[in-house]
């Protein structure tokens, strides 16, 4: 049986330990003076811990420290673990605020369902989110484009060489300091298309924020630099468009409607609905619906599509400026939409322009 979010308890309490050995000022504002993604941490992470027999138990705050594992940890054998990926931003005023956290839980809990990983309610990952800052606020930079990463994750940590869901599993968030994704503004990228490899199949794991998708997809990422391109992107088995890497995909047509792939082994994308919202506030409209390499290929050439863009947490917007094929290289129109709506949903997460949907959550104080 899945483990359900009804095994966690309504009063999880977190113990703090601080880190003696912590960044003094000097050292901390040297490191988020030009911060590069995901290669610096901060001095806390937190923990809980959950067993079949004691649900969600022992959270904790506690110095960044590397994790201790039995060889036969199920994780190492199995892949049986999840993640999410959000951000922490530093407002004007000095506040830190975080971007639609609740819909990062929910998908933390789809993602456990398929990967029969407990759910952690929503309202403890929040929490957790909240219990990392109230010890490491002074990490979230406050320079252009800056932010805090926080990647909330878990894995099966039971030592046991059996094939089934775990009944001991760890629960873990820290966060990295992270600049600009693209220096200069979000240049056009190039994208490799893979023919070759999937990321996911129909009833796979595609959905599910899961390790197992983006070490799938390093080895076609690998032939996209062989290609001179920065991306790759997928086709599932009908040569519908799927996504890039680690990125939604998104076409922009001449009559101004959004178009973007859907089905059951793709990723929900965080930014990708949030832009897709904005761009209905506009007066565009939307479909979420399959998209077939020819229909994307012939509306490029048609003049039907005018914009191509991928979007995702780390860069949120990146324009599309060349699709590459093993036989074909289409260079793809660039429009001013994709800018535009990423400098709109920017302004709203960094404070600068009202958050009239109800987005933001501050974690601080």
């Amino acid at each position: 049986m899945t483990p359900s979010a009804e095994s966690a308890t309504a009063s999880l309490a977190f113990s703090v330990q601080h880190n003696p050995h912590a960044a003094s000022d000097r050292q901390r504002e040297e490191l988020l003076r030009e911060p590069a993604f995901g290669t610096v941490f901060t001095d806390h992470m937190v923990t809980i811990a959950w067993s079949d027999a004691e649900g969600w138990h022992d959270g904790a705050v506690q110095p960044y420290a590397p994790i201790t594992l039995d060889p036969a940890a199920a994780v190492l054998h199995y892949g049986q673990e999840i993640f999410e990926g959000i951000k922490a931003y530093r407002h004007a005023d000095g506040s830190v605020h975080t971007f639609r956290p609740t819909e990062n839980g929910h998908r933390l809990q789809r993602s456990a369902r398929r990967l029969a990983l407990p759910e952690l309610p929503v309202d403890a990952f929040v929490q957790s989110l909240r219990e990392l800052i109230a010890v490491d606020a002074d990490w979230v930079p406050g320079g252009d484009d800056q932010s805090l990463y926080m990647r909330p994750f878990m894995f099966a940590s039971e030592a046991f060489l059996g094939v089934r869901p775990a009944n001991r599993v760890s629960y873990y968030v820290i966060a990295s300091p992270v600049g600009a994704y693209f220096k200069g503004g979000a240049k056009p990228v190039s994208i490799w298309l893979s023919e070759d490899y999937a990321r996911a199949g129909r009833g796979g794991t595609g959905a599910a924020k899961t390790g197992g998708n983006y070490a799938a997809s390093l080895l076609p990422q690998a032939e996209a630099y062989e290609q001179g391109c920065d991306q790759v992107v997928f086709l599932d088995g009908q040569r519908n468009v799927e996504e890039l890497g680690g990125m939604n995909i998104v076409f922009v047509r001449k009559d101004g409607t959004l178009v973007t792939p859907a089905s059951d082994s793709i990723l929900e994308g965080i930014t990708r609905a949030s832009l897709l919202e904005l761009a209905r506030d506009r007066g565009h409209a939307v479909e979420q619906r399959p998209v077939a390499l020819s229909e994307w290929r012939e509306g490029v050439a048609s003049g039907d599509i005018v914009e191509v863009f991928a979007c995702g947490t780390a860069a949120v917007v990146a324009p599309i400026g060349t699709l590459k094929g093993h036989d074909f290289v289409d260079e793809q129109p660039t429009g001013t939409l994709a800018l535009s709506l990423r400098e709109e949903l920017t302004d709203i997460q960094y404070g600068r322009r009202a958050d009239t949907h109800g987005w933001l959550v501050r974690l601080d104080g």
